[in-house]
């Protein structure tokens, strides 16, 4: 089969350079992805479409689609197009959305099976992941943090535990010697650190622990930032580590830990017993894998006794802990609560931009524009700036910078302009991660320990949807979980296209504007004050029902 690739330069398929968008940002989505054979872009199974005929539907309705029709498409299949108008979304979706009760990881895989649909995980289906530099900026800034609050703001002469260096995974090394640590990163698979190493996010790798911890205590020693990538498993590898006694200052992981059955890698079995286990008994290796990582997490509960700073990095680790008998594992911390929702409580957020042409000069002349136009944001100039010499191109060249309220739209319509004015070399797709202020509800990840106890309300991406859809955006997309996180979260997406027209800046100016005013006045309705603060003095308009 050929390897699917986005389309570069200024030459049409579609009927417009909206359509023409949404088509490259699918493509590259599978460009991106850990196994195109399989249409799966990361985490083991979120998917960019539920099966190859209906990816060719998809490629095909958006070659044929009119500026006043939405397709609308059900997890992952194209099911019909609407005449609606030029201002309606191009594309609406919905994946993996089950119905209260039913929302189980037995019911998700029977229904996979059956081919009735996919999870899209967050970005996948929504076909807005760039790569795994479309997570290293938050993972950077869950580091910066860290820094701040426990190690004077520095992380030199550090070391930082993690393991997982899938789709999601990859950005951890990278992020980690970008805040000037000695990063440790575990992972099974030899071909995912392999990658890492060949993209440039990891610098070193080894099959043995104790050359990996020789690297790390001389980078430690030498205040030296350094990755190192130990191909082997965390179940085993963090265990030896407590016992040896020694205590890293920072532990988490990023593995696929969310799902059982195609996610986690059970110690004690291989790559090949794997896949005849999953067709011949898949509860024993569920409770395999459900066995390994309980060890993981207690090895992760006993760094923390010693003084390490572990939290969860969002797959849904501590959840699996707990269900195979580890009673603390929710000890442990979520990174939203404990160090980034002053963040979004102002929505700020993990905001992001693709060059659709191809041309990396585009993202270049963007990146100049923001250290000019942003010059007293420290978090973004400090961003860009990394960036510009540290982050590789992957498939279409993009850039992911956490921006707020205003700030967003500031960056949107000058990029707008740039493309009307001829400044770039073609149109560039916006869109943002699922995990922004209105747009999800998790309550063991985005929404844990929210102030009024609302963390598990799903009206919020609900109502982010639907508002997104009002205003004019030109993808949008409603996901909940699937596999391990059947039943856990419901999160919204949102794309749109900045082709240099009129019309384009109306949609980016409405509907960015009002994303944005819904994640403040969410946790403004919660009770936090940076949310209050940030609804006064931008100007969003809050009802006060208690006049």
């Amino acid at each position: 089969m050929e390897r699917i690739a986005a389309a570069r330069g200024t030459e049409l398929r579609c009927k417009g350079w909206r359509q023409e968008a949404l088509l490259r940002m699918l493509e590259n989505v599978l460009e991106n992805g850990e196994n195109q054979k399989e249409l799966i872009v990361y985490a083991a199974l979120a998917k960019a479409a539920r099966d190859w005929p209906s990816y060719h539907a998809i490629v095909r309705t958006l070659k044929e689609l009119e500026e006043d029709e939405t397709l609308v498409i059900q997890s992952g299949k194209p099911i019909g197009i609407f005449k609606t108008h030029r201002f309606a979304p191009l594309v609406v979706m919905a994946n993996c959305n089950l119905v209260g009760r039913w929302a189980t990881s037995e019911n998700f895989y029977k229904l996979q099976e059956k081919g009735l649909l996919i999870w899209g995980g967050l970005t996948a289906a929504a076909w807005q992941y760039i790569g795994s530099q479309g997570v290293i900026q938050g993972t950077y800034e869950i580091f910066q943090s860290i820094a701040r609050q426990y190690f004077g703001g520095q992380l030199q002469g550090r070391f930082i535990l993690t393991a997982g260096l899938g789709g999601m995974g990859g950005a951890q090394p990278l992020a980690g010697t970008l805040s000037g640590a000695a990063i440790l990163c575990v992972e099974v698979s030899e071909e995912r650190v392999e990658r890492r190493i060949q993209s440039g996010y990891l610098q070193r790798r080894t099959h043995q622990l104790d050359e990996a911890l020789e690297w790390i205590t001389e980078a430690v020693s030498t205040k030296t930032a350094l990755s190192v990538g130990l191909v082997g498993n965390a179940a085993d590898i963090y265990p030896e580590i407590v016992r040896r006694g020694l205590v890293p200052d920072i532990v988490t992981d990023q593995t696929s830990a969310h799902d059982l059955l195609y996610g986690y890698v059970p110690s004690e079995y291989g790559t090949a017993e794997l896949q005849q286990l999953r067709e011949t008994d898949p509860d024993r290796l569920q409770q395999a894998a459900g066995s390994s990582i309980a060890r993981e997490v207690r090895a992760m509960l006993a760094f923390k006794e010693k003084g390490s700073i572990v939290f969860d990095n969002g797959n849904n680790i501590r959840s699996q802990a707990q269900l195979f008998g580890v009673e603390q594992a929710f000890e442990i911390d979520i990174f939203t609560e404990a160090f980034l929702r002053p963040l979004f409580a102002r929505a700020i957020g993990p905001f992001r931009w693709v060059a659709l042409s191809g041309d990396v000069g585009d993202i270049q002349k963007i990146d100049a524009y923001i250290l000019e136009a942003f010059a007293e944001n420290e978090i973004i100039v400090n961003w860009i700036r990394l960036a510009q010499e540290h982050v590789p191109v992957e498939g279409l060249p993009a850039r992911i910078g956490w921006f707020g309220h205003g700030d967003r739209t500031k960056l949107a319509l000058a990029v707008n302009q740039m493309v009307k004015e001829g400044a770039l070399s073609g149109p560039i797709a916006f869109s943002r991660d699922h995990l922004d202020a209105a747009s999800m509800t998790h309550p063991n990840i985005m929404t844990e320990k929210m102030k009024d106890g609302s963390d598990a309300i799903a009206d919020w991406p609900l109502l982010n949807a639907m508002l997104n859809c009002s205003s004019m955006a030109d993808l949008v997309t409603i996901h909940s979980g699937g596999g391990g996180y059947s039943g856990y979260m419901t999160s919204a997406g949102v794309t749109l296209v900045a082709d240099g027209t009129a019309e384009s800046g109306i949609r980016l100016e409405t509907t960015l504007n009002n994303d944005t005013s819904l994640g403040v006045l969410r946790y403004a309705d919660a009770g936090y004050e940076e949310a209050l603060d940030e609804a006064e003095r931008k100007g969003i308009r809050r009802i006060n029902t208690n006049l």
